[in-house]
């Protein structure tokens, strides 16, 4: 797409961006209409994507934003292999994490559009898929010791030739994975999304003109460019230091790995430096440069004006840093297959944690980590195989200044866009008995604004020889969720496993178990970290929580100062205010 210097009318660029806007949000509803992975349809665990012809990003549908900031990387890798190879009906696919890929799991399809011969847009979706062979469960692999352990490695490939499905392609990929008959439907939604993304493309072209179109796009991209500037000035020059842990590797279980930052402020200009972050990892908690890239992105985007739009001129102004060889950065064949969970998390809250120092009225307090499991087997009800990532067991957000976190809404690479299945869908789609599921009172750091609540997740096991494996963080004091000027953390998250006629055991994280009939698996997720000091929040405002059964008396007199009457439910003001003076 040709770049010009001319201003078109501007309400016309609004016209177009918000028709851009609208077909990334057709070919996600696309997706959620045709899949039959409950990944897809149930979580949205994907996004949808537009490009200019030279890769540029020029809208986006992120339901998940670790997958939408990771996109650009993979539809660069695809058109830089194919270059002038590339022809009308042509569809590609891609998952390399070490060609522009996150982890094996988010598979991207990428189709070229053209318009009076010529290629002019690239139209995309990236998605997590249910299977990708290897030893892992839906994915993950607690004990891979690299990629090739995880799964399919997929570099750019074309799947569509000039319209033509390749079957030899199409075979490689089914042969190597369990659930081939799923598999085949989720990159036939994906591959029919990115056909809607065509067909309204060509319909914006024909109505507008490509010159019209192709003007407004860039001026959408300049526009985002200044707004973010604008955003990175308000924050004071200087460099802002923060570390994060994640609890292990699933290697080296008595270690944790240290994500460091220093986020540099220039005028106009930010800069992520994971330079001294830990060397690379032996098992799968490694971040690859499209990761870390997005985990930054999507952490200072959840701070600035919720209105600019994600593209390629949002991100001009911004610049990260990693080390080749560091957690951050791996050398390939290092795993990565858990990057986009408890490594994003990690990045995530260290880039908070820092902003907090500049600006802490945008930044959040941590986000409960994710905690629960995946698994796969046969469900015995339809004699197919199952895959799961019990998005049902989400904790709390943080807390910002001036709002208390949203309950149940992790993980933060998510930025609230994971949804929850439906209960008895669930229990149709797996082989197990939904027992408990409520939110977890005290789960929450205290604060001026509390975190939202974390919740009790437990499920009972319905078959046998299911596969387990679990991968996530949060379940040390380090990787609690980090409170805020003064707010407390979450709560330690734990994961427990009652065999039949037993007594629990803790599950530890990233590592592997089976499940068999009459198991049950209990998951105590955290609430989100506070903001500011609990002894601030109005007395009024505790005794609704107490009301509510979000926060127990004891909760609200040790840590917020109220003394309340377990009898009335009423505050006692002397001792009240004698609490809160802190004698």
């Amino acid at each position: 797409m040709a770049t010009t210097q001319s201003t078109p009318n501007p309400i016309l660029v609004a016209v177009i961006g918000s028709a851009l806007d609208g077909i990334t949000g057709e070919m996600g509803q696309t997706m959620l209409r045709t899949s039959r992975s409950p990944i897809f349809v149930e979580a949205r665990d994907f996004a949808t994507s537009l490009f200019s012809a030279d890769g540029r990003l020029l809208a986006q549908t992120h339901y998940i934003p670790v997958i939408g900031g990771a996109t650009p990387f993979a539809l660069r890798a695809i058109a830089e292999f194919f270059a002038d190879d590339v022809h009308d009906g042509d569809v590609f696919i891609h998952n390399d994490p070490f060609n522009g890929g996150s982890h094996l799991p988010d598979i991207t399809i990428a189709r070229p559009v053209f318009w009076d011969g010529e290629l002019v847009f690239w139209a995309t979706t990236k998605g997590h898929n249910a299977d990708v062979g290897g030893g892992g469960v839906v994915g993950f692999n607690p004990g891979a010791r690299d990629v090739l352990e995880e799964g399919l490695r997929i570099p750019p490939a074309r799947v569509v030739e000039k319209g033509r499905p390749r079957r030899d392609i199409w075979q490689l990929i089914l042969s190597n994975v369990r659930m081939s008959a799923l598999v085949e439907s989720v990159l036939n939604c994906q591959i029919g999304a990115t056909a809607i993304g065509e067909r309204r493309l060509k319909a914006l072209l024909e109505k507008y003109g490509r010159q019209t179109v192709s003007d407004a796009a860039d001026e959408l991209l300049r526009a985002s460019a200044r707004q973010v500037r604008a955003a990175i000035a308000e924050i004071p020059d200087g460099e802002y230091r923060a570390d994060a842990l994640i609890d292990n590797d699933g290697i080296d279980k008595d270690r944790s790995y240290r994500i460091a930052l220093t986020v540099k402020v220039d005028g106009e200009h930010l800069t992520f430096d994971f330079s001294e972050s830990d060397e690379q990892a032996k098992g799968f908690v490694n971040s690859t440069i499209a990761n870390t890239v997005s985990s930054a992105h999507l952490a200072l985007f959840g701070c600035i004006d919720p209105d600019i739009r994600y593209n390629a001129g949002a991100i001009e102004p911004i610049d990260v840093i990693a080390m080749e060889g560091s957690i951050t950065r791996p050398e390939d064949p290092a795993p990565v297959a858990a990057c986009t969970v408890p490594t994003c998390e990690a990045i995530a809250s260290a880039v908070w944690v820092a902003l907090a120092q500049a600006v802490p009225g945008r930044a959040h307090a941590g986000w409960a980590r994710w905690c629960t499991p995946a698994t796969m087997g046969t469900n015995p009800r339809t004699g197919r195989h199952f895959g799961d990532l019990h998005f049902l067991g989400k904790g709390g957000s943080g807390a910002t200044e001036g709002f208390d976190g949203w309950d149940h809404l992790s993980p933060s690479n998510t930025l609230g866009g994971l949804r929850s299945p439906d209960p008895e869908l669930h229990e149709l789609d797996t082989p197990y008995l939904l027992e408990e599921l409520e939110y977890l009172p005290d789960s929450a750091g205290a604060g001026q604004w509390r975190g939202g609540l974390g919740v009790r997740y437990r499920w009972r096991v319905l078959a046998d020889d299911i596969a387990c494996a679990t991968y996530g963080s949060g379940f040390l004091p380090e990787t609690a969720p980090v409170g805020l000027l003064g707010g407390q953390p979450g709560i330690v998250q734990r994961l427990t496993l009652t065999r039949a006629g037993a007594e629990p055991v803790e599950v530890d994280s990233n590592s592997f178990c089976t499940l068999n009939k009459g198991d049950v698996v209990e998951v105590i997720a955290s609430g989100g970290g506070g903001f500011g000091d609990p002894r601030l929040r109005p007395a009024e405002m505790v005794l609704r929580d107490v009301r509510e059964g979000v926060v127990s008396i004891e909760a609200a007199r040790t840590a917020y100062g109220v003394d309340i009457d377990p009898g009335t439910l009423e505050i006692r003001p002397e001792q009240t205010r004698t609490l809160r003076a802190g004698n």
